[in-house]
């Protein structure tokens, strides 16, 4: 029998970043993907600027800058004032528009190099588990097989088999709204991040390659419990112009497709062995464009921690912070959700009036824009701490700190397998803190942050997030403090 520290089922972006994290910690992992190709029909465009400081913590921004459109704002629920993301303090106050398709080939190459092994056209079927392992069950194409794993992950899709066979409940609610998609040529294509939203309905138009745009909408006549049947180009175009008055020339579609409202969420995202990532994990109406950027940050959450877990170097019980953390994110994603697929799908004078009256307080209060910009890009997410004396920025995401009289940016700086040690001080008396899996860097940022102002040393996690942060000004004290919430973090 075969042998991994850790299976993956699910070959999609969750699952390929999940694998690159792991083998950034050397650990030995295997992707098993039912599909033998990639789908072409991408479901997700939009990479949200907190999913491009995850590339930039791993060096690989740059080949997906060099491909992609970039957006500077964002949308909630399709309103006409738009989310100005150079509000948010990140070196990537942007979105780019990037066909899911795309990025799975430069997940799956980045995976591959790293020496993960991806195998597509297998599926797993089920699971046994068993005190220090799992035996995971395989349909290939050579017929069935297993494997022994020390972990198995769920990156297999609102469907999830892991799921449904680890006896995870995904409670919510079932569709009762269906919006439509069209990707299609356009003889006459409106301007870059084209929006209308009226009584006859909302769409969003978004470039894809090739020449190509997607068409995303939700009509009055949306509402149902019941499939009516797939979209045609004849309804396509009607919808689209009884919105806008035109139908910008649309011709030769390649995808035409419905999604709908079911919003469920997992009730445990660990159970012993087994782990759930991504859609496996949360489903929603497909608002703001979040939903495959939300599964990269569970991965890159999991990752160092499974990766500490597996080779010991971390607290006891961190594994369990999965669940905790990114379970209280899946929430916060569900109710931003809903509450935007309520300004979504109703069309009532009352509904419009909402719209209208929210869009409105977004142009005239940069901070509550500013808060829904966070929610949507991700950049506002943070993880409470259970302990009421620690310093107010533990559970935060680090910004991109840069330092004076250096290139280096604290995205540049972050390691998959390692705490960095930020040594604030005047004169570097952290600098002997480095060790196997804590990395040393002393500077002063250049420019303010919110509060980072006071902060004299902040210990990062691998995935960017605040372990702690100390304010005390008394070099032996402070340095006592360092050594104690290192050793915490190691679990010495």
């Amino acid at each position: 029998m075969e042998k991994q520290q850790v299976v993956i089922a699910g070959g999609g972006p969750v699952g390929l970043w999940l694998a690159a994290e792991l083998r950034l910690n050397d650990i030995s992992v295997m992707v098993l993907e039912e599909r033998t190709e990639i789908d072409q029909r991408s479901k997700a465009l939009t990479m949200h600027p907190r999913s491009i400081e995850l590339l930039a913590s791993r060096g690989i921004h740059q080949r997906f800058h060099d491909e992609a459109p970039k957006i500077p704002t964002g949308h909630f629920a399709n309103l006409h004032s738009r989310l100005d993301f150079s509000l948010l303090d990140t070196p990537f106050p942007y979105t780019i528009f990037l066909p899911q398709a795309r990025t799975e080939e430069l997940f799956e190459e980045y995976a591959r190099g790293l020496g993960a092994t991806v195998r597509r056209g297998h599926r797993v079927t089920g699971f046994t588990e068993q005190a220090d392992s799992v035996t995971v069950q395989v349909a290939g194409e050579e017929g069935s097989y297993a494997i022994e794993a020390g972990y198995l992950v769920g990156c297999d899709g609102t469907r999830s088999t892991v799921r449904e066979s680890a006896g995870i409940d995904f409670p919510g609610t079932p569709f009762n709204f269906l919006g439509w998609l069209g990707d299609v040529a356009l003889d006459n294509p409106p301007p870059l991040a084209f929006n209308r939203f009226n009584e006859h309905g909302g769409v969003l138009v978004a470039p894809l390659p090739g020449n190509r745009w997607r068409l995303a909408g939700t009509s009055p006549d949306g509402g149902t419990t019941e499939w009516p049947g797939d979209l045609t180009m004849d309804e396509l175009r009607q919808k689209t112009v009884a919105i806008t008055g035109d139908d910008f020339g649309m011709r030769d579609p390649s995808w035409l497709s419905r999604y709908s409202n079911t919003t469920r969420l997992a009730t445990e995202y660990r159970r012993g062995r087994v782990l759930l990532a991504g859609d496996a994990a949360h489903q929603h109406f497909p608002t703001g464009g979040v939903g495959m950027n939300y599964g990269m940050q569970d991965a890159h959450n999991l990752g160092w921690k499974l990766a500490a877990t597996i080779d010991g170097w971390a607290s006891e019980g961190l594994l369990d912070t999965y669940h905790t953390e990114r379970h209280l994110v899946g929430a916060q994603l569900e109710e931003h959700s809903r509450a935007q697929t309520l300004l979504l799908t109703t069309f009532t004078p009352e509904a419009l009036a909402m719209r209208s009256l929210t869009a409105q307080l977004i142009a005239a209060v940069p901070e509550f824009g500013r808060i829904l910009a966070g929610k949507i890009s991700a950049i506002g997410i943070g993880y409470p701490s259970d302990d009421p004396a620690a310093h107010p920025l533990t559970g935060t995401r680090t910004p991109g700190l840069t330092f004076t009289g250096t290139d280096f940016t604290l995205f540049g700086l972050l390691r998959a397998n390692a705490y960095l040690l930020l040594d604030l001080t005047a004169d570097g008396v952290l600098a002997d803190r480095a060790q196997e899996r804590i990395t040393v860097h002393g500077g002063s940022p250049d420019r303010a942050h919110d509060g980072w102002d006071d902060v004299r040393a902040a210990l990062i996690r691998p995935d960017g997030h605040v372990a702690r942060a100390w304010t005390e000004q008394d070099d032996a004290k402070l340095g006592a403090a360092v050594d104690d919430g290192i050793a915490a973090a190691l679990g010495h």
